[in-house]
């Protein structure tokens, strides 16, 4: 988080953001701070070498079970982020959730391990980058 001001809401959320982000790094061995932070980079080949299936929050655990099954490098860069309340768009919500959880599984069973690719994936992410 560095040492920005950063706005603090809603308890659950930060509480199945966390969760979600443990079971991707148990199912990728990659130690993320936040897989659920939405902001990823990548260079343009690689990003276009992998099939997207998901559309709206599944495309944040399947990118990341893909990268981690194709061996890529993956960095971290921290962001500055200033969270919304409902009433100002968050769109986010407990269905959500259970999509997320339900693409881990989905991918890490179905996505099979490649070989290393000498390409290297650069994705911000909330400190994050796959």
């Amino acid at each position: 988080m560095g040492g920005q001001p950063h706005r603090v809401l809603y308890f659950w959320h930060s509480v199945g953001n966390r969760a979600l982000t443990l079971l991707s790094n148990c199912l990728t061995n990659i130690n993320l701070s936040d897989m659920e932070t939405c902001y990823k980079v990548f260079r343009r080949e690689i990003i276009q070498s992998i099939p997207i299936e998901e559309d709206r929050f599944g495309f944040e655990p399947e990118i990341t079970v893909k990268v981690a099954r194709r061996k890529l490098r993956v960095y971290e860069v921290g962001i500055s982020y200033w969270g919304r309340t409902y009433e100002e768009g968050k769109k986010i919500g407990w269905r959500d959730g259970f999509r997320a959880l339900y693409c881990l599984f989905k991918y890490s069973l179905k996505e099979p391990k490649a070989k290393a690719v000498s390409q290297t994936a650069s994705a911000p992410n909330q400190s994050t980058i796959v």
